[in-house]
């Protein structure tokens, strides 16, 4: 196991890390239409292929893995770090004609943001158009999501059904100086969480001792964890996987950006395996202990639901960890917005660094100690010893 002072990565290794953040983040993606983030990683893995080892699923699930890598009789059973693929966007559905398309909206918006919103779409050769909503209707039979017309600034042949439209912002940037700085980006949610895995993994791979933790990432889930239920249920990964599903949750005062990255306990349709979040809540909190510069928050972050749910109830055990998010899934203002405020905005959604680099450390830190605890800090045994302490006071 790696000395815990060794987790913290050095000035070059965090400038590589936010160059993968800013990469991954600017890049379009939607629900089903992940083509060119998966490019990213096949080229991430192209380069790391003597040691790694991987596979995709039917759905586009991707779980990689150490190569060669053979589980020792009563080893530690799976660690997977998981992160989705996607994030809310437009997928267009039909061409009306050389200036107008009509497209999906994969994901969960609130119905203001869209009235008059600028668009951009790209074909698949990454060729753009500006476009704006000049038309919102709901869900229906023939359609499960929201659709838009969009009336497009020109006409761009090569657009087709199937393209990947998206919010018209600039370009990502870091923004702030210390250990104040943002990255203000397209979609936080989750390729920062992405990035950080990888990020992660590129240290934890090549430590002896590790070898049982692996990555996976997955697809669809902002439209109901379409990809993560197959993944769960088709073989994919091993029965007794344990998964820790990253996450990027709406910020609100007690979960601030900032105060670091997030162990989450539970979403709003329920709580995650108490054994697993106790577990890597020890880690931390021992961490933070003898790292005064590492800050970390458990909060229960009921404002959404994640795949650690989905994992959860298809018997895995499974929890999250997440980072703070300004601006969820690039809506500003939401609580004014419902209240009725009015235009609404869109802008980009944003992310701590220092949140980020927190993860980063956080996962090297469950990979290096979780499965080397010693036994006095399971909560039953600290408990049956409270217990034998003070069982004096049941005396007669």
């Amino acid at each position: 196991m790696p000395r815990h002072s060794t987790l913290r990565a050095n000035a070059t290794d965090r400038r590589r890390h936010e160059k993968t953040a800013l990469e991954l983040t600017s890049l379009p993606t939607a629900a089903g239409r992940e083509w060119r983030v998966q490019a990213y990683l096949d080229r991430w893995l192209e380069t790391r292929r003597r040691s790694l080892s991987w596979k995709r699923d039917a759905d586009g699930n991707l779980l990689i893995t150490r190569r060669n890598r053979k589980r020792r009789r009563g080893g530690p059973a799976p660690l997977l770090i998981t992160a989705h693929l996607d994030h809310p966007a437009f997928v267009i559905s039909r061409i009306v004609d050389d200036r107008t398309i009509e497209a999906e909206f994969r994901g969960g918006v609130h119905d203001p943001y869209f009235e008059d919103a600028k668009l951009v779409f790209l074909d698949a050769e990454d060729d753009s158009v500006n476009g704006r909503v000049v038309e919102l209707r709901p869900p229906d039979d023939d359609c499960p999501f929201k659709t838009v017309t969009v009336r497009l600034s020109r006409n761009l042949p090569t657009l087709a059904p199937g393209d990947v439209g998206r919010w018209r912002f600039p370009s990502a940037r870091i923004i702030g100086k210390g250990d104040r700085r943002i990255l203000r980006t397209d979609a936080c949610d989750d390729l920062a969480a992405a990035a950080a895995a990888l990020c992660a993994f590129d240290r934890i791979r090549t430590r002896r001792g590790q070898e049982h933790v692996g990555l996976l990432f997955t697809v669809a889930e902002e439209v109901g964890f379409v990809g993560a239920i197959g993944a769960a249920t088709n073989g994919l990964i091993a029965k007794d996987a344990r998964l820790v599903c990253l996450e990027n949750s709406r910020s609100f005062p007690e979960s601030p950006i900032h105060g670091g990255p997030i162990v989450r306990v539970g979403d709003r349709m329920t709580v995650f395996g108490p054994d697993l979040t106790n577990d890597i809540s020890d880690l931390c909190r021992a961490h933070a202990t003898s790292h005064t510069a590492f800050r970390w928050q458990r909060k229960l972050m009921p404002g959404g639901a994640c795949e650690a749910t989905a994992f959860s109830s298809f018997g895995f055990l499974s929890t999250c960890l997440c980072l703070p998010l300004g601006n969820y899934h690039n809506m500003e203002r939401i609580d004014e917005v419902v209240a009725g405020e009015r235009p609404a905005r869109v802008g980009r959604e944003f992310i701590g660094l220092d949140d980020y680099h927190g993860l980063i450390e956080m996962l090297e830190l469950i990979a290096s100690g979780l499965d080397s605890r010693d036994e006095g800090g399971d909560l039953r045994i600290r408990l049956e010893k409270l217990r034998k302490k003070h069982a004096f006071v049941l005396e007669r």
